[in-house]
């Protein structure tokens, strides 16, 4: 049985930065408690009573092997991992060991907010090749487009699979599409698949790095078990890059800037991995269950948003253009219905009129925040 305890008053950033009459449907992390064998765990490394300097969790890594074995049929070794505190930390990383100042990164937007920072961290620029709805309601990619926005000077490609904020679950000819121009070109792709394991019905996740060997052997891959089993907080993720000379780049690229995977981190990712299967499992129907209802709450309630509908992730995208508001539909639904979405414009140019909403929560939650949003629109 998932379950949905009060997070107010318990330092959430997604409970705590707005008033209590707020309902947060925003930052991605889900209110459901973490699997009990990550609690039981937890709770049996703090009786220990010792928290000195933790090694590296080869289990952990051995665990991702199998993983990425059984799952997607692609075969790696622990010398491929690199544990590292989060994935963000990890494309900044492969940023700055791939681009030099004023070269130029590709990303995707609408995409994650801090995709945009990291090239500049790394002192290079951004490019766009910017995803559009077709008149279809579909988000697809056009390859012509992808290859136009390369120029002579961009090294990598950051890749978001399965998509934040969209839900596509990018199929294997779009990746192979993707994959072949940025050999090319010599693009090292860098691909964030935090939210590969959260994939409805009807739809597969491919590593791109598992397309083929010289693929493979470009890219570098980015997991970790905080999304999937609501363990954020615990900031513990993976690297996997098959390619030593690159793998040896990006280490080298730490500059004794980055630590590692904390004690608590690498507890919570080994149970989560060995014993989370039957929560997940419960977590997507509850997710699957909850985005179909917000489906059909917008087409009869608020005809108003387009949403196409995810096909992986707890995010939905939701194009509020044709309600033609006086000001932005984040700001509005905080100010009129009380209800946190993220803003659209954070995700770049295409998401103007936009927000983002966070459906891994109650259904009492969600529908709540959908009746308030109503109600303002009606007003």
């Amino acid at each position: 049985m998932i379950q949905t305890p009060e997070r107010r008053n318990t330092d959430s950033i997604k409970w705590g930065l707005y008033d209590e009459d707020v309902l947060p449907l925003w930052v991605a992390d889900m209110d459901f408690t973490s699997p009990p064998a990550v609690i039981e765990a937890l709770q049996q490394r703090v009786a220990h009573g010792v928290f000195g300097y933790a090694r590296e969790s080869n289990e952990l890594k051995e665990l991702i092997v199998v993983r990425m074995k059984n799952l997607h049929g692609w075969q790696i070794t622990t010398e491929d991992i690199v544990l590292l505190p989060g994935v963000v930390a990890a494309f900044n990383l492969v940023c700055q060991a791939v681009a030099q100042p004023g070269e130029s990164i590709l990303i995707q937007p609408p995409v994650y907010p801090p995709f945009f920072s990291a090239p500049g961290y790394a002192g290079a620029r951004a490019v766009f090749n910017n995803i559009y709805r077709n008149a279809a309601g579909e988000y697809t990619l056009d390859l012509d487009d992808f290859e136009a926005a390369i120029e002579k000077d961009t090294r990598s490609f950051l890749l978001c699979n399965p998509h934040n904020p969209l839900g596509r679950v990018f199929t294997q000819a779009e990746l192979t599409g993707m994959a072949e121009i940025c050999l090319k070109h010599g693009l090292v792709i860098c691909s964030d698949e935090i939210h590969s394991d959260l994939v409805f019905e009807g739809y597969r996740h491919i590593p791109i790095a598992s397309l083929d060997k010289e693929i493979e052997a470009n890219t570098v891959t980015l997991i970790a078990p905080s999304k999937t089993y609501n363990i954020a907080g615990l900031e513990c993720s993976a690297l996997i890059c098959t390619n030593p000379e690159l793998r040896g780049r990006i280490q080298a690229a730490r500059r004794g800037l980055l630590g590692w995977v904390n004690l608590m981190g690498m507890t919570a990712g080994v149970a989560a991995y060995k014993h989370g299967d039957e929560w997940l499992k419960q977590v997507l129907q509850l997710l699957q269950g909850n985005r179909d209802f917000l489906t059909k709450y917008l087409a009869e309630n608020i005809p108003g948003i387009r949403m196409t509908k995810p096909e992986a992730t707890y995010l939905a995208w939701l194009d509020c253009r044709d309600l033609n508001l006086s000001q932005p539909p984040a700001q509005f639904f905080l100010e009129k219905a009380r209800v946190a979405l993220n803003n659209g414009e954070d995700f770049g140019e295409p998401g103007r009129g936009h927000v983002r909403l966070n459906f891994g929560c109650s259904r009492e939650i969600l529908t709540a925040a959908l009746e308030r949003i109503s109600r303002a629109l009606k007003q």
